[in-house]
């Protein structure tokens, strides 16, 4: 069994994370920046969803961490190719 006092520290250390993200999704300068921390907050979330599957010991919910890590991937990909292909850059 996992200490209590573990998982508290790693979803205070996501949220954290989330709440720093978040920051720079509305602060961020130009377009790229606000996409990254997009990404990072669906990384963060899918980080969630891992924690919980080891607090809870339910493996069914991995299958939910790797779809959301799948489609930031997917995300960023789609976006560097707009970028790539001349899209609306404010940098």
């Amino acid at each position: 069994m996992i200490n209590p006092l573990i998982v508290n520290i790693a979803y205070l250390m996501l949220l954290s994370g989330l709440l720093f993200a978040f920051i720079r999704l509305t602060k961020g300068p130009t377009l790229p920046d606000r996409v990254v921390a997009l990404e990072l907050m669906a990384s963060i979330v899918a980080g969630t969803v891992g924690v919980h599957t080891i607090e809870t010991g339910v493996a069914s919910f991995l299958d939910i961490a790797i779809v959301l890590a799948l489609m930031a991937f997917l995300t960023a990909i789609g976006f560097g190719r707009f970028l790539e292909l001349g899209g609306p850059r404010d940098d």
